[in-house]
């Protein structure tokens, strides 16, 4: 991560208790270096057990991003890089617009029946995966089907 990107992204990364005063033991780890290593997760494909030696062990970055993920954290951090991306278009932060779209997958026979369907159009016997794309590129929402 550049020091332009931690710039703008560090302001959106909540703050540690201890250094609000909470009390508690001071973090390990920098968040730069936590992000950097969900990013190479991510940008990589790797499994978090795959984490190069370069990063904190896997299991602390995925402490971090399982707390994170769970108090809605991760989605709040995709919102607000959203809207500022947007801002930057010279757009209104919250979309007014979407297209919804969709892609039929085939499924084989061991796939339960409550999961899959047929899609008529496509003549296709499987599972349907629907999700929601804004006009700027970032997906909003996705739900199999």
């Amino acid at each position: 991560m550049t020091d332009t990107e931690w710039a703008r992204v560090r302001p959106l990364l909540p703050v540690p208790g201890w250094m609000r005063g909470r009390g508690g033991r001071p973090e390990a780890y920098c968040h730069r270096v936590i992000l950097d290593a969900i990013r190479h997760l991510v940008d990589n494909g790797i499994k978090w057990r795959a984490m190069p030696a370069d990063f904190p062990p896997w299991g602390r970055a995925y402490a971090f991003f399982r707390r994170w993920r769970d108090h809605g954290l991760v989605k709040e951090f995709h919102d607000r890089l959203r809207g500022q991306v947007r801002e930057k278009l010279g757009r209104n932060t919250e979309p007014t617009a979407g297209v919804i779209d969709s892609q039929s997958v085939k499924a084989d026979a061991v796939v339960g029946a409550d999961s899959r369907g047929f899609d008529g159009g496509k003549l296709i016997n499987g599972r349907m995966l629907l999700w929601n794309r804004r006009t700027t590129g970032p997906l909003s929402s996705r739900q199999g089907r």
